[in-house]
């Protein structure tokens, strides 16, 4: 049994990238889900979709390249299942100073730190990407 599936997550994208891998599966979940639309829109990844293998689903994550690096330098996971991290809107802090992004669990859904700062809303941090 998985203990952190997100962190699991996390570094198997990294590992994909460090391959120069073009896609990667990953167990599907909501939560996932959620992490990698959050990503899509910033420009992270360049999409997700859904597909089966000997029936189980799995998020198929398609990785973006920028002259033949990754795009993603540095996935950090903040909140553990050990030593969970919570947030106020006001003390979000900004990741490597506005050129990356933090992705939070709020109680409208996942997004990133510049949507939470719209809709007025904190919550647990989940990750910085860079």
């Amino acid at each position: 049994m998985m203990t952190d599936p997100i962190s699991d997550m996390l570094a198997r994208i990294k590992n994909a990238c460090q391959r120069y891998l073009g896609t990667v599966d990953i167990p599907a979940s909501k939560i996932k889900a959620g992490i990698l639309r959050v990503l899509e829109r910033e420009g992270y990844i360049n999409g997700f979709k859904e597909v089966t293998l000997n029936n189980r689903v799995f998020l198929r994550v398609d990785l973006c390249y920028y002259e033949g690096e990754s795009v993603i330098n540095i996935l950090n996971r903040v909140s553990k299942p050990s030593r969970r991290v919570y947030s106020k809107l006001k003390k979000v802090a900004s990741v490597f100073n506005g050129f990356g992004i933090c992705i939070l669990s709020t109680s409208k859904g996942v997004m990133s730190d510049a949507e939470a700062k719209e809709d007025n809303v904190g919550g647990e941090i989940l990750c910085e990407v860079f």
